[in-house]
């Protein structure tokens, strides 16, 4: 299991008042709990700059610092990025 000093390897921007988000938000928690990892919530009205590069794709999932996904979480996808490098079988 990754320590604490570690940087989660999940990174979500999210908005308040979002529907995706919170679902987007239950699907990296549930897949990172399963595997252990350690995952971060953003808010993207809290960064002018995350605001206007991310504005319109909220939420946005980014995997070891890559965007991953944006509007909705596949936990399939989440998984395999996680644990096979983003392969999907």
């Amino acid at each position: 299991m990754p320590s604490a000093e570690t940087p989660p390897r999940v990174r979500v921007l999210t908005r308040v008042d979002c529907h995706l988000c919170a679902q987007a938000l239950e699907a990296v928690a549930a897949v990172c709990a399963e595997l252990g990892e350690r995952w971060e919530e953003v808010d993207v009205d809290a960064d002018a700059s995350l605001a206007a590069r991310y504005d319109e794709q909220v939420p946005v999932t980014f995997v070891d610092g890559a965007q991953h996904d944006f509007w909705r979480v596949d936990p399939r996808r989440l998984r395999a990025a996680l644990t096979e490098g983003g392969r999907v079988g």
